[in-house]
């Protein structure tokens, strides 16, 4: 039977008054339960493994192939929620999560979620949200004076740091256009070139793709025996390109890089920059929160010298995902390539007013300033900060018990927080060591105590530990180093 005529037929259950949304005192009654859900949720997530035992696709055997004809209980739906959905979750919110970069989490950032729901703002132009407009500007300030950031720069928010970063690379496009333009000569969309580390995130190479010029036109600058760019390669890479009739438009530095948080020499990177007219690009999506604290900021040293600057506080500033913060010295060029203002978005406040549909390609924008306000307000800079520092610390204390072990070594330097280390059976060579630690990892992640993850440095296979978690203690770290330690001996002796 067709299913609108199943529609047509079918009675609503009570707690619907009407078939387009919930009654208010039904809402109110689902709501209760959902937040006694998280409550709970939230205080003991020991309580489920954090990375679920399940095969592919095996949550879409349990799914239904057609969707649901008629509405459901909001009763029956949190309970088919917590018996069919949550099995396959993995839980990121778990102490033991340090496989990737911790995303959010924090209590106040989830009833910020609920609020921005609940608004459905959407920001289109100033008019359409003023607070969401006004709001995204003023923490975004807030934010930049905490790091460091230059006042005058101009700031936005993005979903994630891919998404900011393509948003640099289209201006940085722009800005040798216009570079060029000045010069008498015409810039050639199909040579251009950009230059990062070996260490980057894989998103940076995904611009050149995106702007139409292929991967190939991202050039991955040789590091150093710290995983940092070498100055020297690229320069020579600069020069290589410009005798071949390249045109180099950007380079892009990296902070705190994902596989090892190595860190750029951004001060050279920034002269180089300079001598040539390239667009600087600093990408401290997970690092940047580390800037909060005086004792790192030699880290960030040259970073005002950027022309623009993104991090997430979605990985470590506890803010759910997703929210990036994006600032630039130069928006003119980012509004001179995306402006593009239908009648239809024309106000009278439109000239008096910061647009940001006019400095991205999307058009909309969730109202993601409502939780970085929310967080702010509700832990305080001064307590994020302190969880910052003790997470590095922790990494830190980590980073010394791998170090006096013999059976272990340190794969990296831990600027940040986090650890990069591997098992050393003894007599093995480095193929079975590669394997060794191959199965540490999934022994690990099979406790359901932690989650890991692995990155290869030099080729060889490394284990990475990222604490970042808001509710990560030193004793979830040491008791992570129990099991490694027992599991990697266990794996020797069983060789």
């Amino acid at each position: 039977m067709p299913i609108l005529s199943d529609l047509s037929e079918s009675s609503p259950p009570d707690d619907l008054h009407d078939p387009r949304d919930l009654d208010p005192e039904a809402f109110r009654r689902a709501g209760y339960a959902v937040t006694d859900w998280i409550v709970e949720y939230l205080a003991h997530p020991e309580r489920w493994p954090v990375q679920p035992d399940v095969a592919p696709g095996a949550l879409l055997e349990k799914l239904p192939a057609e969707a649901p004809a008629q509405p459901s209980s909001q009763e029956d739906i949190l309970a088919d929620f917590e018996r069919t959905i949550l099995p396959h979750a993995m839980h990121w919110n778990h102490p033991g999560f340090m496989g990737y970069f911790s995303a959010g989490g924090s209590c106040p950032g989830i009833l910020a979620e609920t609020l921005i729901a609940a608004l459905n703002n959407i920001g289109l132009l100033w008019s359409s949200s003023p607070a969401l407009a006004e709001l995204e500007e003023r923490t975004l300030q807030w934010l930049g004076k905490l790091l460091g950031l230059p006042a005058s720069w101009f700031a936005m928010i993005h979903g994630t740091a891919s998404a900011a970063s393509l948003h640099a690379m289209i201006a940085a496009r722009e800005f040798a256009a216009a570079r060029a333009e000045q010069a008498g000569a015409s810039l050639d969309l199909n040579r251009l070139v950009i230059y990062t580390s070996e260490q980057a995130h894989s998103s940076v190479e995904k611009t050149t793709a995106a702007l139409g010029t292929g991967r190939e036109a991202c050039r991955k600058i040789a590091v150093d025996e710290r995983y940092a760019m070498k100055p020297a390669a690229l320069r020579e890479a600069i020069a290589s390109d410009c005798r071949q009739g390249f045109a180099p438009v950007a380079i892009v530095a990296t902070v705190g890089t994902t596989g090892c948080t190595a860190v750029d020499p951004v001060p050279a990177l920034a002269d180089i920059a300079a001598e040539h007219g390239l667009w600087l690009h600093v990408d401290a999506a997970y690092a940047g929160a580390a800037a909060m604290l005086p004792e790192m900021r030699p880290y960030f040293a040259g970073c005002e010298r950027a022309d623009s600057f993104v991090v997430n506080p979605h990985k470590w500033m506890f803010v759910p995902m997703d929210l990036t913060a994006f600032y630039t010295a130069r928006p003119e060029y980012l509004r001179k390539a995306l402006s593009l203002v239908p009648e239809y978005l024309r106000s009278r406040e439109y000239d008096r007013t910061v647009n940001y549909m006019e400095y991205a390609v999307p058009l909309g924008r969730r109202f993601r300033a409502l939780k970085l306000w929310y967080v702010f307000r509700s832990l305080g800079a001064e307590r994020i900060a302190a969880a910052v520092r003790e997470h590095i610390r922790l990494a830190r204390w980590l980073a010394d018990q791998a170090d006096a072990s013999p059976g272990f070594e340190r794969m990296a330097p831990t600027h940040f927080s986090l650890v990069c280390l591997r098992f050393r059976p003894p007599g093995a060579s480095e193929e079975e060591t590669d394997a060794a630690n191959e199965r540490l990892l999934y022994a690990i992640n099979a406790t359901g105590e932690f989650f890991l993850s692995h990155v290869r440095l030099r080729g060889r296979y490394a284990i990475r530990v990222a604490i970042g978690n808001l509710r990560t203690t030193e004793a979830h770290v040491r008791r992570l180093w129990e099991r490694m330690q027992e599991l990697a001996h266990a794996d020797a002796n069983g060789r």
